[in-house]
């Protein structure tokens, strides 16, 4: 599966990934609205808005990216009818030819960690038949829980050729909470991007592993560590842009052959309409101004780039 990402990046030269994380205050008021209208002030009515503005969006740049990554939290809040949305999210973007990280940070052991594995990257046997239900092409999972809680995602990946994004070193402030903290010497994370480069030796896809990491654009100089620990994992970074990274921060989480890094930004694009670099775009073409933001941020990465 990394090597049909690979693909998507170098065909659109954008190694982004648009964070599809809506929440109702970055949805045009027209778009409610309607929603409200047909389905009430109900969770039906709020999944019915994030749909539609959810599609708005990937119609706008599903040519200009590889990748969109859904954060599933942001559906599950609206219950059965905002999980839902998601699976009519991951359906479309992947009609729309672009490849879908779901981000939903699973980690648990044995049969619970299978099921999450079945549900989100494999099949689902039901009597005599096998259901792809969620179907993305990749998924975020913790790795708190030790091997156990992520070999069942390493069987489905390799028997599904789809992959994983394991937590390392995240974005959040308070990351260095846990991640930080020194076990001997060195600190966790880089003892968890050993693990990471372990699990994935066993599951290349060509030059790199289906097994890749989440490091944060806000930790550059971890990053750099964290290139030299997993060469052959590819790097999801989220923080760039509303969190504070810039492409500049970008270049270490990259190798020299301009691969093994893909870069989220979700308010900076879904929200861009809100901004003010953005107000020549109304409520109505909010979709546009998340097409502009896409290009500003691909201009960005890619002035970063050459520097490699």
């Amino acid at each position: 599966m990394i090597s049909k990402l690979i693909g998507r990046i170098r065909e659109t030269n954008a190694p982004i990934v648009v964070g599809l994380d809506p929440m109702l205050d970055y949805i045009p008021a027209h778009i409610k609205e309607e929603a409200f209208a047909k389905f009430g002030e109900t969770p039906a009515g709020a999944a019915e808005a994030v749909w539609q503005f959810n599609r708005g969006i990937v119609d706008e740049v599903y040519d200009l990216v590889p990748a969109v990554k859904p954060q599933i939290a942001m559906y599950e809040q609206f219950g059965v009818e905002g999980l839902m949305a998601f699976q009519k999210t991951v359906d479309y973007c992947r009609e729309k030819g672009l490849l879908v990280i779901g981000d939903v940070k699973r980690g648990d052991i044995g049969s619970t960690s299978a099921a999450y594995a079945a549900g989100h990257l494999g099949k689902t046997k039901i009597g005599s038949r096998e259901y792809s239900l969620f179907n993305e092409d990749f998924a975020t999972v913790n790795p708190y829980l030790g091997s156990d809680g992520i070999r069942p995602f390493l069987d489905v990946c390799s028997k599904e050729d789809k992959g994983i994004f394991v937590l390392v070193k995240t974005s959040n402030p308070s990351s260095g909470e846990f991640q930080d903290q020194l076990v001997g010497n060195r600190p966790l994370y880089e003892l968890v991007g050993e693990k990471v480069a372990e699990w994935g030796s066993g599951c290349m896809d060509g030059e790199y592993s289906n097994v890749g990491a989440v490091v944060g654009a806000t930790y550059p100089e971890m990053g750099r560590i964290l290139r030299s620990i997993m060469p052959k994992a590819y790097i999801l970074v989220p923080g760039y842009g509303a969190q504070g990274g810039k492409g500049a921060d970008l270049v270490h989480f990259f190798n020299k052959d301009g691969l093994g890094a893909i870069v989220n930004s979700s308010r900076g694009i879904i929200a861009a309409w809100k901004q003010d670099k953005y107000s020549s775009y109304t409520a109505e073409s909010y979709a546009k101004a998340s097409r502009a933001a896409v290009q500003e941020m691909k201009d960005d990465i890619s002035k970063a780039l050459e520097n490699l």
